[in-house]
């Protein structure tokens, strides 16, 4: 490519990634506001494009794109790019599950926490003046099998914290293998449906895995589950979730993430409470996140810094 190697940023992200391309030569230019009518006649002098889920990265968008060497995916999730698309112009693509696994993993700790002893609950009762010892009992992780479904660097983090608590893991991952030591247990998902007292999805969003979570999946656990989902809310059919809850199928939900997201994941794409959503809101056995279970103030800088890291390790600086 002739000229300076522009990155276009299209969405914020912590300033430190700005910060280090500049320094390695490569000019940055400012697109988190500009609309994608306004973009597009701008794109032909992309070298780079650094973006969250604020834009969906499509044909039409690589195709205004001749000279883009790399994309850069500020978090884990990749379902808003044509990744197949950009693979075959030669595309670069860096994304940065390693820099909000920690955030992530907490985050799957402290809501299984809330929900086992709950501290929501009890909470609120007692800034209401309610003292309900026997009603706030709790139960308890140690001993507990928990499977988890997807066994990337997200649910290897979460396994991290599961081992101090003394649980039994069960580790499933259909597209990998050979990872199951240091108390992990690799091994197929029937086992999982057999074994498994708490299940934590860590999935990316593809056509295999929206709708994962449903009737027939959910039926075929041999005893009652509580569900995580810090990955992504399309992965749970949430009115079969509901139904899991209403029969005691399922005794508990942790959820980060909800089907009804939009997808720039900054809010709920619905003008009117949906029935399943609205008994999710009330349901004392119940945790819900608004996605920020990798929305730390420390994960806000290692995402940048971990794409900084792998952009200029691949392409090195600007010339």
């Amino acid at each position: 490519m002739q000229g300076p190697r522009k990155v276009f940023f299209l969405d914020t992200v912590h300033p430190v990634l700005a910060e280090r391309l500049t320094a390695a030569g490569y000019v940055c230019v400012a697109h988190e506001a500009t609309t994608p009518e306004e973009l597009m006649p701008r794109l032909h002098e992309a070298y780079g494009i650094v973006l969250r889920s604020r834009l969906p990265v499509n044909r039409a968008l690589l195709d205004a794109c001749p000279n883009l060497a790399f994309i850069a995916r500020s978090g884990s999730g990749l379902e808003n790019i044509d990744v197949a698309f950009a693979a075959s112009k030669g595309i670069r693509l860096f994304n940065s599950p390693e820099g909000n696994r920690d955030a992530v993993a907490e985050h799957v700790m402290g809501m299984l926490l809330s929900l086992f002893n709950k501290l929501h609950k009890s909470d609120r009762e007692v800034r209401q003046g309610i003292w309900d010892r026997e009603g706030n009992r709790g139960r308890e992780l140690a001993g507990k099998t928990v499977g988890i479904i997807g066994y990337g660097v997200m649910g290897a983090a979460v396994a991290e914290r599961l081992a101090g608590f003394r649980c039994r893991i069960l580790a499933h991952d259909k597209y990998k293998s050979g990872f199951g030591f240091g108390g992990v247990e690799e091994c197929a998902l029937e086992r999982i449906f057999e074994e498994a007292d708490i299940v934590s999805l860590h999935l990316p969003l593809t056509a295999e895995t929206a709708g994962y979570v449903n009737n027939v999946w959910l039926g075929r656990f041999k005893k009652p589950i509580c569900l995580v989902n810090t990955s992504r809310g399309r992965h749970v059919v949430t009115a079969d979730l509901v139904t899991a809850m209403r029969s005691g199928r399922v005794y508990g939900a942790c959820l980060d993430v909800l089907e009804y997201e939009k997808a720039s994941l900054e809010g709920l794409e619905v003008s009117a409470m949906p029935e399943a959503l609205q008994y999710l809101a009330d349901a004392p056995h119940t945790v819900l996140t608004p996605h920020v279970a990798g929305w730390t103030v420390e994960s806000y800088v290692k995402l940048s810094e971990v794409l900084a890291d792998k952009i200029l390790a691949d392409l090195g600086a600007a010339e």
